[in-house]
C-alpha cells in the first residue's frame, strides 16, 4: 500500500489534513456523495424478503441497521434490493466513523455494479484521503484505480442525482488519480488533474498545495516548463491561506521564494499575495500579474541605460567594475560594444582585493563576487618594476589603484589593465571605483 505525507518544502514537518479515522470532509470540499437512492428502483416479490428488508433499512440505531443489512446480504446474496442495500450499508459504515468497513462495502458494491458512482465516488474518495492522513487504510492505487473508473462512467450515468453532482463527483475522481499521480512523481498527470479538483473545491488544502508541487517539484530549480512557474507560485499562495495555522508561515515562506525566484525579487509580491489569498482559481491574465526576472542580457542593457545623462548620452565609464564584467559577459553584442569604447584606453582609479604579485604585474579581484570566492578578475600591469617595499601583502583588501583597461577575456572574466599606479591619497582613494554590491551572479 502506497502512502502519501505532503511534507512542507525545507525539512517541514508533515501536514495531516484530518485527525479522525473516518475524516470529515476537507473545508470548502463536499463530502463523497451519500448512498441514499433517490429512484424507486425494482421490487421485491417475495413478501419475507421484502419484510426483512424493509425492516432492515426502517432502523434508527446506526448499529442495528448494520446487523440487519449484513444479515438481508447474507440471506438474500442475489435479492435484487442488493446493490441498493450495499449502498446503504456503505453510508451507515461511514456515518459510525468505520473506513475499513466502509471501504469494503464500497468494493462489494461496484464489483456487483461497476459503474455505480456512489460507490465509486466513495472509493477514491476515503482511499484519497484516509492515505494522504496516513491512515493504513487508505490506498493511493485503489484511490487512482477507482476514481479512473468513475471517470470512465461518469459520462455514461443517468440517474437524475447523479447528472446534477456531476461536477462534484468529477473533481472526486480527478482529486484522486492527481494525487496517485503525484505521489508517484507523474507531475503532468497530477496538473492535469488537481487543477480541475482545486478549481472546484479552492479551500481544500489537501488539493490545492499538491497542486502547487507538482506545478513545481523542486524548488531548487525552475518549474517544469516556463508557463508552470507563475501557476505554481499561484497555488501556493492560494494554499498559504488556507493552510492548517501550524504550518501557514511555512507555507507562505515557501510561496514567496518561488515568486523571489521567478520574478527576481519581491517587488509585487503584497499584492500578489493578496491576491491570491481572495481569490480561487488562477486568474487568466496569471502572466501578466507575477512576470519573470529580466535576463540578464536586459539587465546588462538595463545598467548601461542607468548611465544616460539628462540629454539621453549614455556614461558607461560612470559604471563600477562589477557592472563593466556583468555587461561584458552578459550583454548583447551593442551593449558590449558601448561600454568596452567608452572605457579602454582610459584611466580608472579603482579599490580591491590583491590575490597575488609579481614586481611587474599584480592579480586582483574587483567584484564583490571574486573578492569573495579570493580569485582574480583584473590583471594590473605596470610599465616599471614595482618596489619591493610598496608591493601588498596577497590577502590585503581596499588596496587602491589605477589603470586602462587594455583587453578583456569572458570566460573565466579577466580585464587586463596597463599603465598601472599605485594610488595613496585620500583623494584619489574617495573617487576609486569600489567593489559594486551588485554581483556579477544576478544572472539566473
Amino acid at each position: 500500500m502506497k502512502k502519501i505525507l505532503l511534507s512542507i518544502v525545507l525539512g517541514v514537518s508533515a501536514v495531516a489534513i484530518a485527525q479522525s479515522s473516518t475524516p470529515a470532509p476537507a473545508q470548502g470540499q463536499s463530502p463523497a456523495p451519500q448512498a441514499a437512492p433517490s429512484s424507486p428502483g425494482p421490487v421485491i416479490k417475495d413478501p419475507a424478503e421484502y419484510n426483512a428488508y424493509v425492516g432492515t433499512v426502517g432502523q434508527k440505531d446506526a448499529n442495528a441497521k448494520i446487523s440487519g443489512l449484513e444479515a438481508f446480504l447474507a440471506q438474500y446474496p442475489n435479492s435484487v434490493m442488493k446493490n441498493q442495500a450495499l449502498e446503504i450499508l456503505m453510508q451507515t459504515y461511514q456515518q459510525t466513523a468505520n473506513p475499513r468497513k466502509t471501504l469494503d462495502t464500497g468494493a462489494k458494491l461496484v464489483a456487483s455494479d461497476p459503474c455505480n458512482m456512489r460507490g465509486l465516488a466513495s472509493l477514491a474518495y476515503f482511499n484519497r484521503v484516509l492515505a494522504q492522513n496516513g491512515d493504513p487504510n487508505g490506498n493511493l492505487a485503489d484511490a487512482k484505480k477507482y476514481g479512473q473508473q468513475g471517470l470512465d462512467c461518469l459520462p455514461k450515468a443517468t440517474d437524475p442525482d447523479i447528472v446534477k453532482m456531476k461536477d462534484q463527483m468529477t473533481a472526486i475522481f480527478k482529486a484522486a488519480v492527481g494525487i496517485a499521480c503525484f505521489q508517484d512523481k507523474d507531475y503532468k498527470c497530477a496538473t492535469e488533474n488537481l487543477k480541475v479538483a482545486a478549481d472546484a473545491n479552492p479551500a481544500d488544502f489537501s488539493v490545492v498545495y499538491p497542486l502547487a508541487l507538482a506545478y513545481w517539484p523542486d524548488p531548487k530549480t525552475p518549474a517544469t516548463t516556463p508557463d508552470n512557474s507563475p501557476t505554481a507560485i499561484w497555488y501556493a499562495s492560494r494554499a498559504s491561506a488556507i493552510a492548517p495555522a501550524q504550518v501557514q508561515t511555512q507555507i507562505e515562506k515557501y510561496a514567496r521564494g518561488l515568486y523571489i525566484r521567478y520574478h527576481g525579487g519581491d517587488d509585487g509580491w503584497p499584492d500578489m499575495l493578496a491576491k491570491a489569498k481572495a481569490g480561487t482559481a488562477a486568474p487568466a491574465d496569471l502572466a501578466t500579474l507575477i512576470k519573470p526576472a529580466p535576463t540578464p542580457a536586459e539587465q546588462a542593457h538595463k545598467m548601461i541605460q542607468e548611465t544616460a545623462a539628462s540629454d539621453g548620452t549614455l556614461h558607461p565609464e560612470k559604471m563600477d567594475f562589477a557592472q563593466w564584467e556583468f555587461v561584458l559577459t552578459y550583454g548583447s553584442a551593442d551593449d558590449k560594444n558601448t561600454v568596452w569604447t567608452a572605457i579602454k584606453g582610459k584611466p580608472f582609479p579603482f579599490v580591491g582585493t590583491v590575490i597575488s604579485t609579481t614586481p611587474t604585474a599584480f592579480m586582483i579581484a574587483g567584484s564583490s563576487d571574486d573578492i569573495d570566492a579570493k580569485k582574480g578578475d583584473i590583471t594590473l600591469r605596470f610599465e616599471d618594476k614595482v618596489p619591493k617595499t610598496l608591493i601588498p601583502k596577497d590577502g590585503s583588501d581596499n588596496f587602491q589603484f589605477s589603470g586602462e583597461p587594455a583587453s578583456y577575456t569572458v570566460s573565466p572574466f579577466m580585464m587586463v589593465f596597463e599603465k598601472g599606479r599605485l594610488v595613496n591619497t585620500k583623494s584619489a582613494a574617495s573617487s576609486a571605483h569600489k567593489p559594486s554590491a551588485a554581483h556579477k551572479t544576478t544572472a539566473q
